[in-house]
């Protein structure tokens, strides 16, 4: 099920964020990528921050190559973002979110 009849989407996003410990880049990421979250998918996201130092087989299986990388999971189709996610317009346009 897609929408409800007032509108909204039901169909939570789910995103994997990998990060590599508590670097700038990393922190600048998670805080970026919540403020997004927040804004344009209250109440209707799943984020999952995966930190490489401590989980080098998330990064394995999912093939990560540079960090901070985003993995937008669900709805279909997948997208990958690399970066700290701080140009805003081009992380909505890459995950089909309006502003």
């Amino acid at each position: 099920m897609e929408d409800s009849s007032d509108g909204t989407s039901t169909t939570k996003h789910k995103f994997k964020l990998f990060v590599s410990g508590m670097s700038v880049k990393s922190g600048h990421a998670i805080e970026n990528i919540r403020k997004i979250c927040d804004t344009y998918l209250t109440n209707n996201y799943e984020l999952e921050i995966v930190d490489i130092s401590r989980d080098k087989e998330q990064a394995v299986i999912h093939q990560i190559v540079a960090i901070p990388t985003l993995i937008k999971t669900h709805p279909e189709p997948k997208r990958i973002i690399l970066g700290d996610l701080s140009d805003k317009e081009k992380v909505l346009y890459i995950l089909n979110l309006s502003e």
